[in-house]
């Protein structure tokens, strides 16, 4: 929280608050576009606004369905969960990753898009939805054979627009996988190698520890947000044109 709050802080006083996101893009009370690589740390990966996983949260919303009991949204979530990892999946709602590693024993596999792992033969897994209003919320996925013999400790309920909309976004991320490939992550190459190592869209900084805050506030100034901390990976803004990194090009981050 303190590296989450560092960064909101830094683009606050350079560049005034977030009116506005779209894809890739923040845009800010001063009128900078500023591109963003940390996207909160994934939730955000398929772009930020009008997204369908919105749309489902506003339709469920609209039936007033917003308490904390059983509706339909519980299999469906289950389903998509079933859909995205290759088995049958029941789930329980965490308000962490470590209350959800804690439910069960041992640390069930965590879910990354792009990864090229399979899923199919994990007794349990974690997923973060790609979802950016969730920050906090983590889902458990267990096979259906072994499923959940208690309601596990501190698991928790969420209402149905919030299912909803996580079960599109795992829908639309399995869209996404197919869609978006290697073509569309190298082109930015030529830059972000210079500073981070890519798998897939996923960018792990080259950049030593103790000069990655500098590193950080440098890319700001380069109009490019980039993850706070250190051992989150930022993230290829996919859809931008690689002439947003010219500024970094044009000012290289010695290290």
């Amino acid at each position: 929280m303190e590296e989450t709050a560092f960064l909101a802080d830094s683009i606050a006083s350079r560049y005034g608050s977030i009116k506005r996101a779209r894809g890739p893009f923040l845009y800010t009370a001063k009128g900078q576009r500023l591109t963003d690589l940390y996207a909160e740390g994934g939730r955000a990966i398929l772009g930020w606004g009008g997204s369908p996983a919105v749309t489902a949260f506003k339709d469920v919303l609209s039936r007033g369905i917003c308490g904390s009991y059983r509706t339909d949204w519980d299999k469906r979530l289950d389903k998509a969960l079933s859909d995205l990892l290759g088995f049958k999946a029941v789930s329980r709602v965490f308000g962490s990753r470590q209350d959800a590693q804690d439910a069960l024993d041992g640390c069930p596999v965590i879910w990354r898009p792009w990864s090229g792992k399979s899923y199919a033969e994990c007794p349990a897994v974690i997923v973060e939805p790609p979802f950016p209003m969730t920050e906090g919320i983590t889902l458990l996925a267990v096979r259906q054979e072994t499923g959940f013999s208690r309601q596990p400790a501190r698991s928790i309920a969420i209402p149905a627009p919030l299912k909803a909309a996580l079960a599109r976004s795992l829908y639309d991320a399995i869209r996404a996988e197919k869609e978006r490939q290697e073509k569309d992550f190298f082109i930015y190459d030529r830059v972000l190698t210079r500073y981070w190592t890519r798998q897939g869209p996923w960018l792990t900084p080259k950049i030593p520890r103790d000069r990655y805050r500098d590193f950080l506030l440098h890319c700001l100034d380069c109009t490019l947000v980039i993850s706070p901390r250190y051992e989150q990976d930022s993230i290829v803004p996919f859809g931008a044109d690689p002439g947003v990194f010219r500024a970094l090009e044009r000012r290289p981050f010695e290290f």
